[in-house]
């Protein structure tokens, strides 16, 4: 039994282990530490309905004008038709329908925590998911049967500078997507695993993406409903490790003083 805790706490102390340095990427002119964030999945069942008619925009070109958005007052970007370029690099945005953000560059409004939780919680409710505060990321890929290449997705809090979640962070990572339902307005694939819970209310989000062979229309992402998942633990990482190894130091202690 010791040496099963003991070799146990030794794995912990090495996953405790600092690491030499953070992984930095550019996005919008500031560095951001990309192991931060929570790993996201990737389903290629595709989302129900018509995006434009049911689910609300994040980053989205002209021809998905989401009407939902209106009635959620739930902005998003609009990078207008541009299709054939070399890469589609967008955040959100808080503005209604913001058609003059610039690649790569933070809007001057953006998410709160409260106004998220919101809009993730009337999408599960129309859904048939009410109370669930879960939501995946919908993706509608608009190509000339050529993959095009989804390079890396991001939820950074603004107000902290994080990386809440991420999908390929990696430099060099990418996904290659071809469509499924190749045409506007007609989901392909979904990003899943994400979940308002650990989301503060004052603090500012948004939302980044990045593809790369674009070779067709512009491609969109935009908010579809899900279950219920888990969160990013808030306090978890090296102290909770360290707190659970004390605590079974501990526990095995007190059975040895029991036994005596």
């Amino acid at each position: 039994m010791k040496t099963k805790l003991l070799l146990a706490c030794a794995v912990l102390a090495a996953l405790a282990t600092p690491a030499s340095a953070a992984t930095l990427r550019a996005l919008g002119g500031l560095n951001w530490d990309i192991d931060q964030g929570t790993a996201l999945g990737f389903s290629v069942a595709q989302p129900p309905g018509n995006q434009p008619q049911n689910n609300p925009c994040i980053i989205c070109g002209a021809n998905q004008p989401n009407q939902t958005n209106t009635a959620l007052n739930f902005g998003y970007t609009d990078y207008g038709n541009q299709g054939n370029l070399t890469q589609e690099a967008f955040f959100s945005s808080g503005n209604m329908r913001d058609t003059g953000l610039l690649p790569d560059t933070i809007s001057l409004v953006n998410y709160s925590g409260s106004q998220l939780k919101a809009v993730v919680a009337a999408v599960n409710a129309l859904a048939g998911n009410a109370g669930s505060t879960g939501f995946s990321i919908g993706i509608d890929v608009n190509d000339t049967n050529k993959p095009q290449t989804l390079e890396s997705f991001f939820l950074l809090d603004l107000s902290s500078q994080k990386v809440i979640y991420s999908f390929l962070p990696g430099l060099l990572d990418d996904i290659s997507l071809l469509a499924a339902a190749n045409g506007t307005g007609f989901p392909d694939f979904q990003l899943t695993g994400l979940n308002t819970d650990a989301l503060i209310d004052g603090h500012q989000y948004a939302f980044y993406s990045r593809m790369t062979n674009i070779n067709d229309g512009p491609d969109s992402f935009f908010i579809t409903s899900a279950a219920a998942v888990p969160g990013p633990i808030v306090g978890a990482g090296i102290p909770g490790i360290v707190a659970a190894c004390a605590m079974l130091f501990g526990l095995h202690r007190r059975r040895r003083a029991l036994a005596a």
